[in-house]
């Protein structure tokens, strides 16, 4: 069965960049570009893993995680987060969800797909 991931991101370029990895991979990918409706297409389609920006228009990605977290249908999804903020404060507020891992920016195309791989239970 094919793994499923859904990237989460405001970037065009980055959200199409991770896509076309992810797809050559062999994964199934679903797309949002904001947070409300990256958590309404995590819960329809629970996809293995989410791929997320920190920094959305409408919400920041760890109060995103954390409403996927409260919901029973999507708490198990692991999260990634593809983030230039990798300050001590971003690092911190990563590590308090529970799931949830980072990945720097810029990522490297070479091994993104598998670096997320690693990440799905």
């Amino acid at each position: 069965m094919k793994k499923t991931a859904l990237i989460i991101d405001d970037n065009q370029n980055n959200l199409l960049l991770e896509k076309d990895l992810l797809e050559v991979a062999g994964f199934t990918v679903f797309v949002a570009e904001n947070a409300s409706q990256g958590i309404l297409l995590a819960i329809q389609e629970r996809p293995d893993i989410i791929i997320m920006d920190m920094r959305l228009p409408d919400m920041r990605g760890s109060e995103a995680a954390k409403i996927l977290l409260a919901n029973e249908q999507t708490n198990q999804i692991p999260v990634v987060f593809v983030t230039a903020s990798v300050l001590a404060e971003g690092i911190e507020e990563i590590k308090a969800i529970p799931n949830a891992v980072f990945i720097g920016k810029p990522i490297n195309t070479r091994t993104f797909a598998k670096d997320v791989g690693h990440f799905i239970r």
